[in-house]
């Protein structure tokens, strides 16, 4: 009889399948069953789906019975659980789903979050890494290479992308973005969205698509002095022409939810912040879907010194907009009583309500709870050939060539002897990266097993000193070797016997993201003394990079001949990296933020302004510059070399005076002028003389990768409309003003021809 009245009133909530193998779709629209659902609900129950829970228990075994854990398995079978996250497979996400389904008054389903930040079991490249592809389809594949794998074990949402842009290379965080320029994040933006999504609201429906979220909105990549979870302040032309862009290219690609920011922002905690969440978010950009704090964000406005407790905490997060509570458990404890005291308007809950229950609808949860969990597709998804094949493919198209003097590069097939060296060479876990919580231990291919696939030239390996001490894990500080050189001899004695010597150094993969900030950007513990004592005896030094920030190299750069930025690549790192070495794959990756000569540089960005006084025109000291060091970076954001070269002609502009509202069209012809076929990707960018507002010294407005022969040659053609002439001004407002513009069409953001044009 119970089971019975479960299904009936399931059913009638949600006119939807009483036979849960063969769905039926309702004929209302997604609005009216919420109407619908809403009306039904108490007020603890609607507070309930603004809650979040991280996993607590093994959910196929037996429920707990005390402490934390009990009280939050309790609040699941009252159906005061909204969301959980971290739990991951067909079993587990099964098993918690049917609980609120099942077990609960109104069968809410739950919506299943985890952290999608580079892959799920297979990893891909780190977001930075892929941003150096400046290639969107093979981005926007890599999402959906995660969307697939994730959703086969019953994950429907992803904390991802993250498209906080930052020009500072001390924050761990930049490892998860894009870079420094809100042009490409913008694209990468909408590449991800999609991966993750599908192209349509209809497609998130698919059961190998799952809701994204874009993140964190907003500053976070302006932190102080690059250190985690510091302040920001900024000014309002920098929060809307560069770090609200690729928010709204997010929004516009259809993402469903944002993540508020731990950071404050003008004072205000971005929890707590409506001018950000209610004012641009929800009514300038009329986003319709829902907002997830950080977590624990809600309870640390108290620690800001922005609320009295958490009572007050609660009030100001949920009337800014903040809409699901990520592990503060504040908004279960306290929304009620405020709402039934007249602190807070029953509004704010429901309309937090409706945008949740709207993604849940869209997900097609109503319809079918377990969608998702088919444990046939998870075994035939995870992992699979098809999977690792596209991750090889994203890896590949990562790899920026920074140096190659002397063309030690491409490495010889057959009969080199070829020292390799370094404490990342064999590593099996450090490639995949600071975001791989799904990823088992060990399972990336390294640098030594890729290159032992090449059997023609006879290849030595020598570790020389390891990187760390004791344990590492996603939750402790790293402990750095900066002593033990007894490994040195051995390696020593393996570059001398070389024609090549190759040396993978650089970054821990758990180094950068989340909480790892640096005050120093070189080479940790002793390998930059490991890298000086192997030049001594062999300087054909090929340093393969492995790190998840650009690092200050200054002696490197100027000593070792080749130098590839193979960053944190993930499972198939290996692989792409000797096939990259090899050239079996010709590297056409370019920077995504600029590499500084010294830490003290930072933050260092190219789209930086040239201030009163940017040259040394009167030949004495009062100009911007370092006393010590070059203003420019070591190398320039849209920086990469190839295996080939590339000649370019003149742009060509279609004329020299256009009027407002019409499309500018410029041409360059681009050619290969070496030996190998090549892939290079043809930037544009653009300076406004003089506006409202100054503009800096050059905007990148397009970009195209085209693929040439040796001796081809491809006219690549940009047209710029008002959407790249325009900025906003300090009030939000986009202009597009006459005036005198420069466009610089090149290889990099330092190297372009220029022609000019009149705007009336």
């Amino acid at each position: 009889m119970k089971s019975l009245l479960r299904i009936l009133a399931f059913a009638t909530l949600t006119l939807a399948q009483a036979q849960p193998k063969k769905p039926l779709k309702s004929t209302l629209s997604v609005e009216q069953r919420i109407d619908d659902l809403l009306k039904r609900m108490t007020l603890e129950e609607k507070v309930g789906q603004m809650n979040q829970y991280n996993g607590f228990w093994e959910v196929t075994g037996p429920a707990p019975s005390g402490g934390d854990a009990q009280r939050k398995y309790e609040h699941l079978k009252k159906g005061w659980v909204g969301s959980m996250l971290n739990v991951r497979g067909v079993d587990q996400v099964r098993a918690v789903q049917k609980i609120a389904v099942e077990e609960t008054r109104l069968g809410i389903p739950l919506i299943i979050g985890f952290d999608l930040i580079h892959g799920y079991k297979t990893i891909s490249p780190i977001p930075l890494a892929e941003a150096a592809s400046w290639d969107m389809e093979a981005i926007k594949a890599s999402a959906q290479m995660a969307a697939d794998e994730a959703s086969a074990s019953g994950i429907t949402w992803t904390f991802a992308p993250n498209v906080d842009i930052s020009r500072d290379a001390r924050w761990g965080r930049v490892m998860e973005g894009a870079g420094e320029d809100p042009f490409l994040g913008s694209k990468i933006a909408t590449a991800r969205v999609h991966g993750f999504q599908g192209e349509t609201r209809d497609d998130l429906s698919k059961n190998n698509t799952i809701a994204a979220c874009a993140k964190h909105f907003a500053g976070y990549g302006f932190v102080e002095a690059g250190r985690e979870y510091n302040t920001v302040d900024i000014g309002t032309a920098t929060l809307y022409n560069t770090v609200l862009p690729p928010f709204e290219a997010a929004k516009k690609a259809g993402v469903r939810t944002f993540m508020n920011a731990f950071n404050l922002l003008n004072g205000i905690p971005a929890t707590g912040n409506s001018f950000l969440q209610r004012d641009i978010l929800k009514e300038k950009w009329q986003f319709e879907g829902f907002v997830i704090t950080d977590w624990a964000s809600i309870r640390e406005m108290i620690t800001h010194g922005y609320a009295k407790d958490g009572a007050a905490a609660s009030k100001l997060a949920v009337e800014a907009g903040a809409d699901m509570d990520m592990e503060s458990h504040l908004y279960v404890a306290e929304l009620v009583r405020l709402v039934q005291e007249g602190k807070v308007e029953q509004k704010w809950v429901d309309d937090a309500v409706r945008r949740i229950l709207r993604v849940k609808f869209e997900l097609g949860l109503f319809d079918d709870p377990y969608r998702y969990c088919d444990p046939k597709r998870e075994k035939a998804t995870i992992s699979s050939a098809t999977q690792r094949a596209k991750a090889l493919d994203m890896a590949k198209k990562s790899v920026v060539l920074l140096k190659n003097d002397r063309n030690l590069l491409p490495l010889k097939k057959e009969g080199q002897r070829i020292a390799l060296i370094g404490p990342l060479a064999a590593d099996k876990t450090s490639p995949l990266g600071s975001w791989r919580l799904a990823a088992d231990e060990g399972s990336a291919v390294s640098v030594w097993e890729g290159m032992q696939k090449y059997t023609g030239n006879r290849l030595t390996y020598a570790e020389g000193a390891p990187l760390t001490l004791g344990k590492t894990t996603f939750v402790d500080e790293l402990v750095f070797n900066t002593s033990d050189t007894s490994g040195f001899e051995k390696a020593i004695q393996v570059a001398k016997d070389a024609d090549v010597v190759v040396m993978v150094l650089g970054e821990h993969g758990l180094q950068s993201g989340e909480a790892r900030s640096r005050t120093s950007l070189d080479l940790p513990g002793v390998q930059q003394q490991l890298l000086e004592a192997i030049y001594a005896v062999n300087a054909n030094i090929v340093l393969v990079l492995q790190n998840g920030r650009p690092l200050a190299l200054p002696w490197a750069a100027e000593h070792i001949p080749a130098i590839i930025e193979a960053w944190h690549l993930g499972t198939e790192s290996g692989n792409a990296i000797a096939q990259v070495l090899y050239g079996d794959y010709n590297p056409s990756g370019k920077l995504p933020m600029s590499f500084p000569r010294n830490v003290g540089q930072c933050p260092i960005y190219y789209n930086h302004f040239s201030t009163g006084r940017p040259t040394n025109s009167e030949n004495n000291v009062f100009w911007s510059h370092y006393s010590d060091r070059e203003n420019t970076p070591q190398w320039p954001f849209g920086f990469g070399l190839s295996y080939t070269t590339f000649a370019y002609g003149t742009p060509v502009l279609s004329k020299a005076t256009y009027v407002q509202g019409e499309p500018v069209e410029v041409q360059v012809s681009i050619t290969n002028t070496g030996n190998y076929a090549g892939s290079e990707v043809v930037q544009l960018y653009m300076h406004d003389h003089y506006a409202r507002i100054a503009r800096p010294v050059k905007e990148l407005k397009g970009f195209q990768k085209v693929t040439l022969a040796p001796g081809e040659t491809q006219t690549v053609k940009f047209l710029l409309t008002d959407a790249e002439l325009g900025f906003y001004d300090t009030t939000g407002t986009y202009v597009v003003e006459p005036g005198t513009f420069s466009l610089f069409i090149g290889t990099d953001s330092e190297k372009g021809q220029e022609v000019r044009f009149e705007l009336q």
